[in-house]
């Protein structure tokens, strides 16, 4: 809370509020003084009659926002900012982003996941696990209805996306998955997912089966995707393999004065050598 007096003046028929104290550390954008014009029956502040020949002082409170409740307003309203900036200390909104495929026997939806960092003592990060893009196959239950509950997953390592990427209108390619490779239940659940041509070279099948021992299930499920969807696909993992990999992090973290820094302390480096032969 601030104390700020008021005094009436005859003259100018004006309130004059003055602020004893200092600008806030909180806030310096609280002023001084600030000059009224004098209303009658305003709302939000009514002098009683008084003695004009004489100036008549009120005791006002004023209420201020800390830093904390200041970044819980700018979380809230950031009216000249994009949803991906953030304060100083802050982190950006988590967004969650998707491409999805419905056909008549299964739908699709794909799914980018971010990768992993592990912090260094220097206070560096490195990246500890790519990320990937996560396939869920759901067959229909119905007419544009489909059965979310039975859903079978496939996570494409960013290799097997650049294989996808690179397939042509009669090109093929097929990936084998054991979630429990190297663990005691090893072998007992199988994912192949196929992706050909289709007959007519209109477009590609993404077929994923599915056999899982430790759960007595054996599931089929494929769905037709079109030239122009299969197009979507490609051009979306093209755009999102720098991020899967943490090359946008490196890039954001370059700054002029510590590349010239680093080449400075190690002005031989192999890179050198290679280019100025």
């Amino acid at each position: 809370m601030l104390n700020f007096s008021l005094c009436a003046t005859p003259a100018g028929g004006t309130l004059s509020i003055r602020n004893p104290h200092k600008l806030s550390s909180f806030n310096p954008t609280i002023p001084t003084s600030i000059l009224l014009p004098r209303v009658q029956n305003a709302a939000f502040l009514t002098a009683p009659h008084v003695n004009h020949s004489k100036s008549t002082s009120f005791n006002v409170k004023c209420q201020y926002a800390t830093p904390q409740e200041q970044n819980n307003q700018q979380q809230k309203f950031t009216p000249y900012d994009s949803p991906f900036s953030s304060q100083r200390g802050q982190f950006p909104p988590r967004v969650y982003v998707g491409y999805s495929i419905y056909k008549g026997k299964a739908a699709l939806a794909v799914e980018p996941r971010p990768p992993e960092f592990t912090p260094l003592d220097s206070g560096a990060f490195k990246l500890s696990k790519e990320g990937f893009v996560l396939l869920q196959f759901a067959p229909a239950a119905g007419v544009r209805q489909y059965d979310w509950s039975r859903k079978q997953v496939f996570s494409l390592s960013v290799t097997e996306i650049g294989n996808i990427m690179s397939l042509g209108p009669r090109d093929s390619c097929e990936f084998f998955h054991d979630p429990y490779k190297g663990k005691s239940d090893e072998g007992k659940v199988r994912k192949v997912l196929k992706v050909e041509p289709l007959p007519d070279g209109s477009g590609h099948f993404f077929n994923l089966s599915v056999q899982n021992k430790l759960t007595n299930l054996d599931e089929n499920i494929y769905i037709p995707i079109t030239k122009a969807e299969f197009t979507v696909l490609a051009s979306s993992f093209n755009f999102i393999v720098p991020y899967l990999i943490g090359w946008h992090t490196f890039a954001n973290s370059i700054k002029a004065e510590d590349a010239n820094r680093l080449n400075s302390a190690n002005p031989r480096s192999g890179a050198d050598f290679e280019w100025n032969r």
